[in-house]
């Protein structure tokens, strides 16, 4: 695939033409000013790219949206907003734009960051109407126009799931506006769109392999619809609850033998480490558990949204095993996610003194074995291959938990990403990363199926098998007997943190607003305080509902 799908990636960003730049981010209500050259590989291309990329240029310079083009991209606007009010990240740099708005939960519909995802959605969305209104609609093209249904589809649960309600519009048209869909109105043509597309596309499994990796078959559009089943009561305010739909889409992932846990262990790394490594669409042991992902190349595609942000934002420049020279020092853990692996936070060994300034990587490395403080000290304390987090001397010395965020030392680095291969040698570029993102993974089949079953009957028998397979492969204690909703969702935070979905997991179980459950610095304050229902969707941007003049947009409640 990376013969094929970069090349035609990178031809179709050169050559498209079809999108140009948008002024500071203020697109008109869903259509960006657009020309009509294309060809329909490069335009196919491009609805690809847009999930990696943020322009025609790499990196910056010639960007599908203006004003800062690396805050711009897909992932990273989604991430932003699904990660960072949470009880697993914080960003350390709190004079940035917006960023204490968007860490403490204190958000208005004037939000800089809630734009730049509503945008980029919303830009997304139009490209894929393109694509479908331009190719035609017979058996040549069937399976790659349901692909960018897919695409769209998977675009439009973001913006159900963020904001509550979707700005809707199927057809590529300047002059029309799109119409609001209530989430249920929303939650409804989803579900019904993927039913109709899945027939079309290609068989469950047929893209994980060397040739077609990046592409959208059969078990991604399954994956959407369970993840969609799972949240049916949130997105449809009570109307519906379709967790036995959850339960057989995650049955015919898991059941179609297309997919495997990645479980053996390669020179050290992990079978759940290796997801998260730079050869992560090469590597069979990784590969078979990624159902759909985000493409990521050194040579070819970079940008400063994706695997980049995920690897430099958790690193300074000394620490170890990441294989890369960029390191922004921006995204350190909260100390309640901490304790989701630490019962005994006092047991973590921390180090009392920071490395030499000029200290090498190695000479951190011998200095974090002398103190106890290595990577593999934490997993070993821990017994979870998933307690990827470091509390060595590198530029600094760590907090557990803070009084004032201000550095990235003030809570443990996470160092689940990384530009290493699994044989430990770094990926093509030591600036850009090859590591490609798991946007789905077989492990959110077993875990969304666990919480179904125990939502349907309220036995924490029936949800314990799956998690125990997860346990299985991260060589972690067995799963408590009895367990309850709360040991489920810290569960998703075990296995998926730092992956763009936490807040989503937070509103299924009640416990991102209010007070049912509080962490550090949750609504600004040091221990964490309730905040008020409203927050649990973000506000549909002022200037879209306002300076944009559609009047088929309202606000959400409370903004």
């Amino acid at each position: 695939m990376k013969n094929i799908f970069f090349k035609t990636i990178a031809a179709a960003i050169v050559g498209i033409g079809l999108t140009g730049c948008v002024n500071d981010l203020d697109i008109s209500s869903i259509d960006p000013q657009s020309s009509s050259s294309y060809e329909e590989e490069q335009l196919f291309a491009k609805c690809y790219g847009v999930l990696g990329l943020t322009g025609q240029r790499g990196g910056t310079g010639n960007g599908d949206l203006s004003d800062d083009e690396g805050e711009s991209g897909f992932y990273r606007t989604t991430f932003n907003l699904q990660e960072l009010p949470t009880d697993e990240l914080m960003w350390a740099w709190q004079t940035d734009p917006d960023i204490p708005q968007i860490t403490m939960i204190g958000w208005n519909s004037s939000s800089t960051r809630v734009l730049w995802a509503y945008t980029r959605l919303m830009y997304d969305i139009t490209l894929f109407n393109k694509y479908l209104q331009e190719v035609p609609d017979n058996e040549e093209y069937s399976q790659k126009r349901a692909e960018i249904r897919f695409l769209r589809a998977l675009h439009y649960w973001y913006l159900l799931d963020l904001f509550g309600k979707v700005p809707f519009k199927t057809d590529f048209d300047i002059n029309q506006l799109p119409v609001e869909y209530s989430g249920a109105e929303a939650y409804d043509w989803i579900d019904k769109e993927l039913t109709e597309i899945e027939p079309q596309m290609a068989e469950v499994g047929a893209f994980c392999n060397d040739q077609y990796f990046g592409r959208a078959d059969r078990g991604a559009a399954y994956m959407l619809h369970a993840r969609l089943a799972l949240n049916s009561k949130v997105y449809t305010k009570g109307a519906v609850e379709d967790y036995q739909k959850a339960i057989d889409y995650c049955d015919q992932l898991i059941n179609s033998g297309a997919y495997d846990l990645s479980r053996l262990a390669k020179n050290g790394n992990s079978g759940y480490a290796q997801l998260f490594m730079a050869d992560n669409d090469v590597n069979t042991e990784a590969r078979q558990e990624i159902i759909f992902p985000i493409r990521q190349d050194g040579l070819h595609t970079r940008q400063y949204g994706g695997s980049l942000m995920l690897i430099a934002g958790a690193r300074s420049a000394a620490m170890p095993n990441y294989g890369m020279r960029e390191s922004w020092t921006c995204l350190f853990a909260r100390n309640a996610m901490i304790s989701k692996f630490f019962e005994n936070q006092d047991a973590i060994p921390l180090a009392e003194e920071a490395a030499p300034k000029d200290a090498t990587s190695d000479e951190v490395v011998a200095l974090d074995e002398q103190y106890g403080t290595t990577i593999q000290d934490l997993l070993d304390l821990a017994g979870d291959d998933r307690a990827l987090f470091y509390s060595g001397c590198a530029n600094g010395v760590r907090k557990l938990k803070t009084d004032k965020v201000s550095a990235f030392t003030d809570g443990l680095s996470v160092v689940k990403w990384t530009n290493l291969k699994s044989d430990n040698t770094a990926g093509q570029n030591v600036s850009w990363p090859d590591t490609d993102i798991p946007l789905f993974r077989l492990a959110e089949a077993y875990l969304t199926r666990a919480e179904a079953k125990y939502r349907l009957s309220g036995n924490p028998n029936d949800a314990r098998a799956d998690i125990q397979e997860l346990h299985n492969r991260a060589n972690a204690d067995a799963v408590p007997a009895n367990i309850d909703e709360m040991y489920i969702l810290d569960e998703w935070c075990r296995e998926f943190f730092m992956e763009g979905r936490r807040r989503s997991d937070l509103v299924r179980f009640d416990c991102f607003t209010g007070n049912k459950y509080v962490w550090d610095w949750k609504g600004g304050v040091e221990n964490g305080i309730s905040v008020d229902p409203h927050f649990n969707v973000y506000p549909i941007p002022a200037q879209h509902t306002l300076e944009a003049g559609n009047g088929n947009l309202t606000q959400n409640d409370g903004y």
